[in-house]
């Protein structure tokens, strides 16, 4: 693992932001931190990218301890904060050069750095521009380029997508995708789930300042149920046959009927569902639509985090 968190706290006086943090990035991963505001996602993020200091608990980024090892953590790591910033009178190259030399890269190769990092986030075009003058969209890939001047193995995103239109959200997303398949270790953090599901190869659930359930997708959902919901599409003629076929079987509930079509909740595996459409098929009852919907990110939250309070 990348990253870890063991046992983690931190407070801010009285309240408790984390509370017996666990938290593994596998290398190479995008690890989608979800939860709601005020759950401890901005907290354990900052404590990783050596911005806070933590109360107690063991971090580790790739061998370094972020609270007694800061510099070494911050050689192979990129943070791209919620929000810009404020940079008056400076346009797209002149906030990349400064940034690139802050992280000591020399001045006769920033020049190269800065090129390949507008080309790599879309903004060549807008080179020359203010970036006061920028979009929502724009400045938040200009930020990411500014989390890469130093080629970093792990980027560390706190809701990049926050406040942007969807055509920004896509385009951030695409930008993302193709940082991972360059062999990147991302840990993105969002509160909205739609946008992490498409994008995350590994997920953490986070609430009330504890990692609630961590690993992939499918992982989380196995652990958490075996459902799926099936939408079947027949002749309406046969609706009613069809509907008391699926009622005597083990495993199906929750059955609704309009109009030809069929939904229901089945627990099974995709054999156990493999062999109830035979079953249809073996009837004589035509099946123009399987459709078999495993539970998505915001059902296996609310799951997971319905005892939470």
């Amino acid at each position: 693992m990348i990253v870890q968190m063991h046992g983690v706290e931190k407070r801010y006086g009285s309240a408790v932001a984390l509370s017996g943090a666990d938290l593994a990035v596998p290398d190479g991963a995008v690890m989608g931190i979800i939860g709601p505001n005020g759950a401890g996602k901005t907290t354990s993020m900052l404590i990783m990218s050596t911005l806070l200091s933590r109360d107690a608990g063991m971090v580790s980024v790739a061998g370094y301890d972020p609270a007694t090892n800061p510099a070494s953590v911050r050689r192979i790591l990129g943070y791209m904060p919620d929000f810009f910033g404020v940079y008056e009178g400076l346009n797209a190259v002149e906030y990349l050069d400064f940034f690139a030399s802050v992280q000591g890269i020399r001045p006769e190769a920033r020049p190269a750095v800065v090129r390949s990092l507008l080309d790599l986030v879309g903004l060549t075009h807008k080179s020359s521009a203010d970036v006061n003058t920028l979009s929502r969209g724009m400045k938040q890939r200009l930020s990411l380029a500014r989390a890469l001047v130093h080629d970093p193995q792990i980027l560390v995103l706190d809701e990049p997508a926050s406040g942007l239109d969807p055509r920004a959200r896509f385009e951030l997303r695409e930008l993302i995708a193709e940082l991972a398949r360059m062999g990147k270790t991302v840990v993105i953090s969002s509160h909205i789930l739609s946008e992490l599901q498409d994008i995350s190869s590994h997920l953490a659930v986070v609430d009330r300042g504890r990692v609630m359930a961590q690993g992939s997708l499918a992982e989380i959902r196995s652990a958490m149920t075996s459902q799926v919901r099936i939408t079947v599409r027949t002749r309406d003629e046969m609706i009613d046959e069809a509907d008391g076929l699926l009622r005597a079987e083990p495993g199906v509930g929750e059955l609704r009927t309009e109009r030809g079509t069929l939904r229901f909740v089945f627990d099974g595996d995709d054999e156990a569902s493999g062999r109830l459409l035979a079953r249809l098929v073996a009837a004589e009852l035509p099946v123009f639509e399987w459709r078999v919907e495993t539970a998505g990110l915001e059902e296996l939250f609310l799951k997971i985090t319905e005892g939470a309070a």
